[in-house]
């Protein structure tokens, strides 16, 4: 680990169990600025290379909440300054992120044996769609290309539609940036320099491992919307309310279907045996007729405190106010803005809300002086 030391919040003499780690992201967008906002949530100091020019997505940078707990500096890499200024950085961190197409970063300046030349001990993470090598490796494309190829989007879905991207958690951030964070920390903990090659389609396949078991046992069918998780199931599923909403239904185990059932209104011992999966279209049936007969909330309230597995599909916001997820403050509001609090949690050095987004070069000037990298007041306009 980093002895490095690190600004710390008045105060507080720990900001995480990452504190004292360093590290350098070089901007970029989707599964890269999560990463290492992971990092910089769980402590680390992160701090964020950001072009001249805007980001090619727009938006507010202010409010772009991945950049939180992070410090920005302004270095063009297109200058003879700039790739200078990068190595210097990478001389004092533990990781470095970067995000570009293979290539690029060598032809910049800022690529592995560049910035291992001067650090050697340094963890080198890259996060692409396709990984650094392979036929599709050199190629665009963003999360619904990469779980399209992959697999996972085959899954997502219902029988008679086309498959749902589920945004893009399951793989920039699932697939890409859970993998890219999990593999700098299994590196540092190494002690020595190596680089980490995080591409979404190798996290994206890794993810559906459980599923490649079942299906090698016939257990689940590559036919979207008919087996247990999928949502063919009737009692792992999604029904439609009186009032438009929606109740989500994971009633697994025998004890909690029973309960469910039963608080539905039901006869168990009537229905038809959940096990074989001829009867699944005449329960689907029965459970969508009765929770259309009445409203989110009154199934909310029917179900809530049992053990029925059964909770109302929330909407963000409504997810920020939940009872539970208030008490433990999963969602905070900080630097004007409701979010995400960090997560996971420690008992001893908790992660912390410490800086809001970061600005593009709001920075320039601490971090020099911070790390001790005068070459990046050269390049600083």
């Amino acid at each position: 680990m980093s002895r490095h030391p690190t600004d710390t919040p008045p105060g507080r003499d720990v900001t995480g169990p990452l504190h004292g780690v360093r590290v350098v992201e070089l901007a970029g967008i989707g599964p890269g600025p999560f990463a290492a906002m992971l990092l910089a949530d769980l402590g680390a100091d992160v701090v964020r290379v950001d072009r001249p020019e805007p980001s090619p997505l727009g938006g507010d940078p202010a409010l772009d909440l991945t950049n939180r707990n992070k410090r920005s500096v302004l270095v063009d890499l297109k200058t003879p300054e700039g790739p200078h200024a990068v190595r210097a950085l990478a001389a004092r961190a533990d990781i470095l992120l970067e995000g570009y197409r293979p290539g690029v970063a060598e032809r910049l300046g800022v690529g592995p044996e560049d910035c291992m030349g001067v650090n050697p001990a340094l963890v080198y993470g890259r996060i692409t769609g396709w990984g650094q090598h392979g036929p599709l490796a050199a190629r665009a494309g963003h999360d619904i290309g990469y779980v399209a190829t992959a697999g996972p989007l085959s899954m997502v879905g219902p029988p008679d539609g086309p498959p749902v991207p589920p945004v893009n958690l399951l793989g920039d951030y699932a697939g890409g940036s859970l993998y890219l964070t999990t593999g700098v920390l299994a590196a540092l903990l190494t002690a020595r320099g190596q680089v980490v090659d995080a591409a979404i389609v190798d996290g994206a396949a890794h993810l559906t491992t459980l599923f490649w078991g079942m299906l090698a046992e016939g257990t689940w069918r590559e036919s979207r919307g008919r087996n247990l998780l999928d949502g063919g199931c009737p009692y792992y599923a999604v029904y439609a309310t009186a009032d438009d909403g929606w109740m989500a239904v994971g009633a697994l185990e025998p004890r909690f279907y029973t309960t469910f059932v039963t608080l539905l209104g039901l006869d168990p011992g009537k229905l038809p045996d959940r096990a074989d999966p001829h009867n699944w279209p005449e329960l689907r049936a029965v459970f969508t007729a009765r929770f259309a007969s009445a409203t989110r909330a009154e199934w909310t309230a029917v179900f809530e405190e049992t053990d029925a597995c059964v909770a109302p599909v929330l909407s963000l916001r409504e997810a920020a106010d939940h009872p539970h997820l208030t008490e433990r403050g999963t969602y905070t509001p900080a630097f004007g803005a409701v979010q995400p609090a960090p997560a996971p949690r420690f008992s001893a050095t908790p992660g912390t809300l410490r800086r809001p987004p970061a600005v593009p070069g709001a920075h320039t000037p601490d971090v020099a002086r911070d790390w001790d990298v005068p070459e990046l007041l050269k390049d600083h306009r």
